[in-house]
């Protein structure tokens, strides 16, 4: 089987140009995940070398800049915090949940990374209400248990509320200060809590951006907790990268960062993930459909009647009174409020706090509460025009209900006179179709990964992502890490392996074609026994006992990894022969293949071997085919040309190559 590519025609008015990639050559080939379809340039045209050199600069400079902020903290020694106390113990025992098993290993990543003198930098990412809150509420407790201060640096007004809530709640009955710093306090309250900070009498002190811009200063600061850090404005990006040098920083993130990226920065840039849900949290069961004002009735009568509360959310801010007032209608005895971002700063922390404090049923909003809203009570989400919204603020929409025990549901709704888009449909279907805890992890979240990776190397990455593809642009960050590191990257050598095997994967083994590419793909990509097991254990335990096309098939990703080893980059069928080559042999070995394979010709100028093809008799018989032909193969390196590389290479380090 072959994957066909198709290119831009050469000639206009031309078809495209194809190119037949054998499936054993698919390391070649990434696939290209980006935003928005990509332009597709000519086969042979110099278009595509220039973008990918481009991606490739800028990768350059992040890697160096990402070695350079690690350089810095390796040669700072920050504050080593000691210990657990039995204070901290006590506290870690008060907390409500059961821990699930990332948030156990997250915490005591940070806290081993609080107890190095080098300054910590971890990043923990995972989807919304999987409780980042506690590891940083317990991080910041043995910050405090030291004699130093944290500051808690949140993106808005209204999480400074809830973080402080939730810090104080879990504070209670230890002697510890947190207060918190936003635009609701008057004057004098902002000045008493800058005063605490700057005398050492507050411990914790939450608050947005303003706590690391000019006036407030800290008497000892030993932690920095950053949530969302993505949506932090570049002027404040400087700012935190020097924090990173001095202070132990614990960022969070609810943008899944994708697991190849984190193996790329592995130790440069410490992450965890927390991919579990926490107990006895149920799905958002969702609804796509068209507007109807029947269906939103009962909606909202349903969760009025179990005490609970609703999110509506209409994103046009002229129409909005509007709507809440045409919902009054349609439910008379909810207690209905409006919040938009274009609202008075101190209007929108009110009516937020109120819902928060239950005095409200329903809020009719903007996507203000996209993000970072944790309110527990509210249940059910109703989005009116669904079909304009992008997937990871579908999902993220989502993640604001069924925060609680309670069952929540979610109704994303399109307008029913209108066709919808092949996008939005295909957006809502994704949506529909993705309902588990934490799908934020999974296929849906395409989009969301392209943004965290973004948000993990700098904003202006987007652009360099799109135009190379994502699954590339990781391949590439990671060998530039590796370069900036000073460590070898080698290429693998591209092997030409073409000899008469029948090995492929049949349609009644695996017969979607998308899985069956994915099956070929692993195969091409491994380099080692080790990794060849690791995928037929995989298929084996997917799709039943291997059938022999397939064991074909693992035989030749075997006898490409032994050619590999053994310096061949072409084993050709030609003619009567099989040509091997690049091949340098000593005069031994050249005698011992002439001996052991009658007929070869040896061709030292252009480093080929010529071998007769082997045969089932020698006289008369027919050429070897498949298994046969893969042993005889095998045999033939091993015997011959395998020793010679260790032979070669000993002989280099011997004249001191």
């Amino acid at each position: 089987e072959y994957l066909v590519i198709e290119y831009a025609p050469s000639k206009r008015g031309h078809p495209g140009d194809r190119l037949y990639v054998p499936t054993d050559s698919l390391d070649q080939v990434t696939k290209y995940t980006g935003g928005e379809a990509p332009s597709v340039n000519k086969l042979g045209g110099s278009d595509w070398a220039k973008t990918k050199s481009r991606a490739r600069r800028a990768i350059k400079e992040i890697a160096n800049e990402l070695i350079r902020l690690y350089a810095a903290r390796m040669a700072t020694s920050g504050h080593q915090f000691a210990p657990d106390t039995p204070w901290q113990r006590e506290l870690e025992d008060a907390f409500a949940y059961v821990e699930t098993p990332d948030q156990l290993s997250s915490i005591d990543e940070v806290k081993a990374d609080m107890e190095k003198s080098m300054p910590m930098d971890r990043l923990i990412s995972g989807d919304v209400g999987y409780g980042k809150t506690e590891i940083a509420i317990r991080a910041a407790f043995e910050a405090v248990q030291d004699g130093k201060q944290v500051a808690v640096l949140v993106p808005t007004t209204l999480l400074v509320q809830q973080h402080l809530d939730t810090f104080t709640e879990r504070y209670a009955g230890f002697p510890v200060v947190v207060k918190a710093l936003s635009r609701f306090q008057t004057a004098t309250e902002a000045e008493a809590v800058r005063d605490g900070v700057r005398s050492g009498t507050v411990d914790v002190v939450i608050g947005t951006h303003r706590l690391i811009t000019g006036d407030v200063r800290f008497k000892d600061l030993g932690l920095v907790v950053i949530d969302e850090e993505q949506r932090f404005g570049v002027e404040h990006k400087e700012t935190l990268k020097q924090l990173r040098t001095n202070v132990d920083v614990l960022a969070m993130s609810a943008t899944p960062i994708p697991r190849t990226l984190e193996m790329a920065v592995t130790g440069i840039r410490e992450m965890s993930t927390l991919a579990t849900p926490p107990e006895e949290r149920h799905p958002v069961l969702t609804f796509v459909g068209p507007y109807q004002q029947k269906q939103i009735a009962a909606a909202i009568r349903r969760e009025l009647l179990r005490e609970g509360q609703v999110f509506y959310v209409h994103n046009r801010v002229e129409s909005i009174e509007k709507t809440a007032a045409k919902l009054a209608e349609l439910v008379p005895d909810a207690r209905i409020a409006v919040a938009h971002g274009k609202m008075n700063e101190h209007q929108l922390e009110r009516v937020i706090v109120d819902f928060w404090e239950k005095r409200f049923d329903v809020l009719v909003c903007t996507t203000i509460v996209e993000t970072g809203l944790d309110i527990s009570n509210a249940n059910t989400l109703i989005v009116e025009r669904s079909d304009v919204f992008g997937l990871s603020q579908l999902h993220q929409l989502r993640g604001r209900v069924g925060r609680g025990r309670e069952r929540a549901y979610a109704y994303f709704l399109y307008p029913p006179e209108k066709p919808l888009t092949e996008t939005a449909h295909e957006r809502l279907q994704t949506i529909a179709a993705h309902t588990d805890l934490g799908a934020g992890m999974q296929v849906a979240m395409k989009d969301l990964e392209i943004r965290g990776a973004g948000n993990l190397l700098g904003g202006e990455q987007s652009g360099h992502i799109a135009g190379v593809g994502f699954d590339l642009y990781v391949r590439m960050v990671s060998e530039a890490v590796a370069k900036a590191k000073g460590e070898d990257t080698e290429e693998l050598a591209e092997l030409k392996l073409e000899l008469p095997i029948d090995a492929h994967i049949p349609h009644d083994y695996i017969s979607h074609e998308r899985l069956r590419l994915e099956a070929y793909t692993k195969l091409s990509h491994v380099t080692s026994q080790e990794a060849l097991d690791q995928v037929r254990e995989e298929l084996v335990d997917r799709y039943g006992p291997v059938p022999e096309q397939v064991e074909r098939l693992f035989a030749v990703a075997s006898l490409r990894i032994r050619a590999r080893a053994a310096g061949l980059v072409d084993i050709t069928g030609q003619g009567k022969y099989i040509r091997f080559a690049p091949v340098e042999l000593a005069e031994s070995a050249q005698l011992r293949l002439k001996r052991l394979y009658p007929g070869t010709v040896h061709k030292p100028a252009i480093r080929t071997v010529l071998v007769p093809a082997p045969t089932t008799s020698r006289v008369g018989g027919r050429p070897l085919r498949d298994e046969a032909l893969l042993d005889w193969v095998s045999q033939l390196i091993d015997a011959v040309l395998a020793p010679q590389t260790s032979v070669a290479a000993a002989a280099s380090v011997a004249a001191g190559d």
